[in-house]
């Protein structure tokens, strides 16, 4: 037991030094100069903008790719993430509601709505995918998408009759140009989300097993199972009403930890949020530098790479079987 916590407290060293290095570029990173001596000067610039963009970065890319891992073990389905199940395109609906209908609503208000939403939205997939033959895991992420492009498709179609293509355009495509002090501290209760699903890890990983299986081994299933769903629609309507929808996150990190480190949550939870963090960490900084000094939303960025991950992944899948 000894060899394998030593490698995964390496990991874990080798984790965080990689996130610091990351953060401390992604702060002198921008259309700003900024520097050393300019810091010590008038440190607003740092203060007020790099900073909190960075934190929301982090916050982000860590609460949604554990997100993805839970809606993961709940459909035990390694294809799924909220932005492949319908989950976010239900947060948008919801979103545009209140937009409609309340908007003086504060934005706590607009992201219980939204997280609300988002919660239906998971229900119904999972209803969807209790039909779905157990044999043919590869229909779970097809009917997702699928599912997710039909509230798509309504969403747009009430922001056309709206005239609020531009919110919606904004929601669509996550980026962290708009994140000063102020406009990014509910992340924070994504992150507390997302520490939430690390104190029930073992009964993640359990409900990983199947229905069947988790109530034979004593577990209430439906407890954790109503646990998941609730974090990761609060995590997706946070994030949302926040920087707009990551895709991909939440599907390629988990896979590729769970490659290197295995299926027990407890053990690779805390290195899913930091791969998670540090992918969409350096996706933003990317977006700054690739038409400096125009921008390309984080999202844009990670979508091109994830996009062809999950292709090889569902093609890999096939191949083998």
């Amino acid at each position: 037991m000894a060899g394998p916590d030593h490698s995964a407290r390496r990991r874990y060293l080798w984790m965080a030094l990689a996130l610091c290095v990351l953060s401390l570029c992604s702060l002198f990173i921008g259309v700003a100069d900024l520097s050393l001596s300019s810091i010590l000067d008038d440190p607003q610039v740092l203060v007020v903008s790099r900073l909190p963009r960075t934190l929301a970065a982090l916050l982000t890319g860590a609460s949604v790719a554990v997100a993805g891992v839970i809606l993961q073990l709940l459909v035990c389905n390694r294809f799924v993430e909220p932005a492949t199940t319908g989950t976010s395109e239900a947060a948008i609906l919801g979103l545009l509601a209140v937009t409609i209908w309340a908007p003086a609503w504060p934005i706590l208000g607009k992201m219980a709505v939204a997280a609300s939403a988002a919660l239906i939205g998971t229900f119904g997939f999972l209803a969807l995918t209790r039909k779905l033959p157990p044999e043919q895991p590869l229909l779970i992420p097809l009917v997702g998408l699928i599912y997710g492009g039909i509230l798509g498709a309504a969403a747009t179609f009430v922001a056309f009759q709206a005239d609020l293509i531009q919110y919606l355009g904004v929601w669509m495509s996550g980026e962290f140009s708009g994140v000063v002090a102020g406009r990014y501290e509910l992340l924070w209760l994504a992150g507390g989300a997302a520490l939430l699903a690390y104190l029930a890890a073992d009964q993640f990983t359990v409900a990983g097993l199947g229905r069947s299986a988790s109530l034979s081994l004593g577990l209430r299933y439906h407890q954790v199972l109503a646990l998941g769903i609730v974090t990761v629609a609060l995590v997706s309507a946070l994030v949302i009403v926040t920087v707009g929808v990551l895709p991909f996150i939440g599907l390629v990190v988990p896979n590729v930890v769970s490659r290197v480190m295995g299926d027990n949550l407890r053990e690779s939870l805390p290195f899913v949020a930091g791969l998670g963090a540090g992918l969409v960490l350096l996706s933003d900084m990317i977006g700054r530098v690739v038409r400096y000094p125009y921008e390309v939303p984080a999202g844009t960025v990670f979508g091109i790479i994830g996009a062809a991950v999950f292709l090889q992944m569902l093609l890999g899948r096939r191949s083998y079987a």
